[in-house]
């Protein structure tokens, strides 16, 4: 995972550094839509504590935020198709333009059949990508 993705992810959860016991900021509703998905794919395994992800090889591809917004990580074609179909935008975090990450509309998070083909391309697109260099590897 980059450094700065590395940042990113510990800043949303937890922006002070409190040492707090860890508890999903995640709306229960959203986390048991987001657990839905990735249970498509048995080779997914969710991490984080307040926002949930999915990373293969140290390389974040699917990220909620405590919000309950979905970001998913799409190779440019797959990406474009996305934007349009969906009239969606790409993923903002802390005021950064994400560009390879698309918003995942509220209303498409509940059709989980019909995100099971992004999320396939998502995971596969991000198996293609160099492996990240850490302590642990997701």
């Amino acid at each position: 995972m980059q450094d700065w993705l590395r940042i990113l992810l510990r800043r949303m959860e937890d922006p002070l550094n409190a040492k707090k016991p860890k508890k999903s900021g995640v709306p229960d509703d959203k986390l048991a839509l987001f657990d839905k998905l990735i249970a498509m794919n048995p080779k997914i395994e969710r991490k984080g504590a307040n926002n949930a992800y999915a990373a293969v090889n140290g390389n974040m591809f699917l990220l909620m935020q405590p919000t309950g917004t979905l970001a998913m990580r799409l190779p440019e074609s797959a990406r474009e198709e996305f934007l349009k179909k969906y009239k969606s935008k790409l993923f903002e975090a802390y005021g950064a333009v994400m560009k390879e990450y698309v918003t995942v509309p509220d209303v498409l998070l509940g059709k989980t059949k019909e995100l099971q083909r992004y999320l396939g391309l998502s995971y596969d697109y991000v198996k293609t990508l160099k492996p990240k260099a850490s302590a642990k590897n997701d």
